[in-house]
This record gives structure tokens, C-alpha cells and sequence, in this order.
């Protein structure tokens, strides 16, 4: 396994010596880089090497001046976290789950990050531990909640002791029956996924999941898939989710091999998002309908095994919901290939 000894990218400067932006570009990612954190890990860095700022590597990660262009419809918050907090670090938006927040770090800062306001040394920080007492007692008095989800920033920042410790507070609440973490930690940073970093995810008469995020196939490196290998091998459940994005992944064949990719390593597919309304990500986003050509697209190219289901989340923390597209019509129904055939009616009376 190749072992990554370089230090994170954090700046303008870090990424010129790297040769992943021109010198005469280093002043404008030093302007990007004071509003919206940088960070490109070892892994990511070399996966981007002499690639150019189009390829669809650099473009998740490597700083650029559009996202200083913030458009009237994009929000600080825009899926509304912060409107159902009701403690520090807990979002509840459905009655029987809510979300954990114990960090707001990242081994890698998305350029497209819907939290971009919130992470990053600037950001919400760390709960200390009366923060997190609270919060694990919010949940322990709260018996419809039977899904925690960790998320952040990246939870895998942490520690495997402290993921540990973490693990078991949660799993200590009898009617807790699913922990689930949010990470790009297996892509991005697979070296910090260990045998004991696997165990510590273990949470005994407790389901645990590892939703994994990536948007690319050239991000399932060797060492990437020997991460998940070992998460999945310890009988963690893992599922994926993956972001849309204009010139990443948006065309049918770069999907589909990224949804292979997931599948291929263990991983079930499990959401498409939609971009958010985060500030400055407009360059980023597709429409609605040309998502949902694409999902159209998939359907019949791969398995069912290998299909994510596209979502939106309402902007102002509504909910997220599916927006594939549809295949009944009025007495028909379109196959995969877009042809229609009729359809019955259903009969009330027969």
C-alpha cells in the first residue's frame, strides 16, 4: 500500500509548489481561500497531477474565482440546518433520525461543499465534551429517534479512540438501532482507514452504515479500495452518495462508471444530489431536468443494483426529496429506451 507522507495543501502557495495552479493564478486562490477553506490531501494531489484546472479531479477541489459570484438565490445555510438545531450540534428535521455534528473539519474542502460557511478553521468548530453530552442526551430522551447520522465536516477526522468512544456512547442508547457516518475519508484519505480504525466503526446489536462519497471512478485508487475492503470486510454496511456536478460527472457514461465503481467495491448507490444553493457554486449546477435525462439515461445501462436515487433538498430545510424522472404516462409507460407502450387504466369496477 502506497503511504502518503506529504503534508495537506492549504493555500495558494501550497498548491503552486505542488504544480497544481500557474504561478500567476496563486493570488487569485489566496482570494478564494480567505473566504472558503482549501485543503487537497496527498491522495487527491497526485490523483490530479499534471491534469490541468478542467479535469474533473481539480475541479472538486482546486480553488476558483467563480465561486466569489454568489447568485440572489444561493443561502449561507441553504438546507436550513441551522433552523432545526435544537441543541448545538444536533439537526432534526425527521422524527426518527437526526444528524450529529461533532466536527466541522475536513481531510479535503469541497468547492461545492453546501456547509462551505460552516467548516474550515473558521468554522463552527469542534463540541467539547459538555456540547456533546448534550446532544447524546437530547437523543437518549428522544425514543423515536432510532438513526443517528455523524456528519460535519467529515467525522473520520477523528481518531479511531475517539470513534470509538463516540461509537459506544451512541450505541449505549437502547432504542438507537442505526449509526451512520458520512465520509470521504476511504476516497480521499484512505490511509487513516486502518483494521482498528474498522473496528472502532463496530457497534455490537447495532446496525452501523458508512455512506461514502465520491464523484468520480478515478477516485477508487488502489488505496481507496483497500480502505473500503477492510470497512466492509469488519461487516460494515457501506452506501454511497455522490453529488451531480457540471463538468465532473455530468454525462451518462462518467455516472455510470462511477455507480460501477461503488458497486464494484462493495458499496451500494444510494443518493445523486442535486447542487444546493450554496454560495458560489452556480458554475457547478446543472437543471433539474437535464439530472433527470441523465437518471434516465442509467436506467437499463446498469442494474438496478447500481442505481442512486436522484434528490433534491428543499432549499430552506424543507426535507430532501426524490426528482427522478417519470416513466408512466396517461394509458402508457416509457421503457428505458424512451419508447411507450400503453398501459391500463386501473379498474375501480372490474
Amino acid at each position: 500500500m502506497t503511504r502518503h507522507r506529504a503534508p495537506t495543501l492549504r493555500s495558494g502557495a501550497d498548491l503552486a509548489a505542488a504544480g497544481l495552479v500557474a504561478p500567476e493564478a496563486v493570488a487569485a486562490a489566496t482570494k478564494v481561500g480567505a473566504r472558503y477553506a482549501i485543503a487537497v490531501s496527498p491522495a487527491m494531489a497526485d490523483l490530479m497531477a499534471g491534469r490541468g484546472a478542467d479535469d474533473p479531479i481539480a475541479r472538486q477541489f482546486l480553488p476558483d474565482e467563480r465561486e466569489l459570484d454568489i447568485r440572489p438565490e444561493e443561502r449561507a445555510d441553504p438546507i436550513g440546518d441551522e433552523a432545526h438545531s435544537p441543541v448545538k450540534g444536533i439537526v432534526h428535521r425527521y422524527p426518527d433520525r437526526v444528524l450529529l455534528k461533532i466536527v466541522h473539519a475536513c481531510p479535503v474542502y469541497c468547492r461545492f461543499c453546501f456547509r462551505r460557511e460552516m467548516v474550515g478553521p473558521e468554522g463552527l468548530g469542534a463540541l467539547d465534551a459538555g456540547q456533546l453530552s448534550a446532544a447524546l442526551a437530547y437523543i437518549a430522551d428522544r425514543p423515536a429517534i432510532f438513526e443517528v447520522i455523524l456528519t460535519g465536516g467529515d467525522p473520520m477526522v477523528l481518531s479511531a479512540r475517539r470513534v470509538r468512544e463516540v461509537t459506544r456512547a451512541i450505541a449505549a442508547i437502547p432504542h438507537v438501532k442505526v449509526i451512520r457516518w458520512h465520509t470521504r475519508v476511504p476516497v480521499v484519505a484512505p490511509d487513516r482507514i486502518t483494521p482498528d480504525y474498522a473496528r472502532a466503526l463496530r457497534a455490537p446489536g447495532k446496525a452501523v452504515y458508512v455512506a461514502v462519497h465520491a464523484n468520480h471512478a478515478r477516485e477508487f485508487t488502489a488505496d481507496a479500495e483497500r480502505a473500503l475492503g477492510l470497512l466492509a470486510d469488519a461487516g460494515i454496511a457501506l452506501v454511497s452518495q455522490s453529488v451531480l456536478l457540471r463538468g465532473v460527472n455530468d454525462d451518462a457514461e462518467t455516472l455510470a462508471d462511477l455507480m460501477r465503481a461503488f458497486v464494484a467495491n462493495r458499496v451500494k448507490p444510494y443518493y445523486l444530489h442535486h447542487p444546493d444553493m450554496a454560495p458560489g457554486t452556480a458554475h457547478f449546477r446543472l437543471s433539474v431536468e437535464e439530472g433527470q435525462a441523465l437518471m434516465a439515461q442509467l436506467r437499463g445501462r446498469l442494474s438496478g443494483l447500481a442505481q442512486p436515487t436522484y434528490v433534491l433538498d428543499i432549499p430552506g430545510g424543507e426535507g430532501k426529496v426524490p426528482v427522478g424522472p417519470a416513466y408512466l404516462g396517461d394509458g402508457d409507460v416509457a421503457d428505458w429506451q424512451g419508447r411507450r407502450h400503453p398501459y391500463p387504466p386501473h379498474d375501480t369496477e372490474g
